[in-house]
């Protein structure tokens, strides 16, 4: 069962949070979040909120246990680009572009597997 959530328009850049995303993808939900509570970086705060979205989305929605869960696929993309303008030296002006992303984040259980079956020896010498 996969379980989603998303996170719009978080006014940061998409390559900040990208650092941050790439390190928890296929962590175990307690680990990524024990990754980004003591992580040093501003976006793991927003990253961290959406996590935990996704995993109340999975509890609420799903009757899904929180230890089984893992983050399957977790991707920061570019929103739209805010355009402002900065004054510079003789009348002229340079653009600054206030990025914003797109966080989106996907949760699964982890597939039990079956306990391995012990073949049979079969004896195929003749006597």
């Amino acid at each position: 069962m996969d379980v989603n959530a998303k996170a719009r328009y978080v006014r940061m850049s998409p390559r900040k949070v990208r650092l941050v995303v790439d390190l928890i993808r296929g962590m175990t939900v307690a680990e990524a979040r024990s990754q980004l509570k003591f992580m040093k970086k501003a976006a793991a705060e927003p990253v961290l909120k959406l996590l935990n979205s996704a995993v109340a989305n999975a509890e609420h929605n799903f009757n899904l246990d929180t230890l089984e869960l893992y983050v399957k696929e977790i991707k920061a993309d570019g929103g739209p680009v805010l355009g402002r303008w900065r004054a510079r030296a003789f009348g002229r002006a340079a653009p600054i572009r206030k990025r914003t992303t797109h966080i989106s984040i996907i949760v699964s259980e982890k597939e039990k597997k079956a306990p391995k079956q012990e073949k049979e020896i079969v004896n195929t010498s003749a006597n």
